[in-house]
């Protein structure tokens, strides 16, 4: 298995509650197809360095989970299709 740490950032209009319900649906997805979930950091709203699809802010929280190369590609494909989530980054640590 694979270490990887995924960013997401959720649409700015979604209630904070609602938001941390979607990291936990991403987690319980991670762990349902035989990841395993390291870590998981809710930074809050935070405003964008440049306007992304007119809007100025969102919510980012980052998870850091081990698995296979199967299990990224899966949640690449699905956050992609989410209309919830502005942007997500999936990334192998270097250290």
């Amino acid at each position: 298995m694979r270490s990887y740490e995924l960013m997401v950032i959720h649409r700015y209009d979604m209630a904070e509650a609602d938001v941390r319900a979607a990291v936990d649906e991403v987690e319980k997805a991670i762990t349902a197809r035989d990841g395993v979930v390291t870590g998981t950091d809710f930074w809050g709203k935070r405003r964008f360095a440049y306007e992304i699809d007119h809007m100025t802010e969102g919510y980012y929280s980052v998870l850091t989970f081990d698995g296979d190369v199967e299990l990224q590609t899966t949640l690449d494909r699905s956050l992609g299709l989410l209309d919830s989530v502005v942007r997500h980054k999936i990334m192998r640590p270097t250290h």
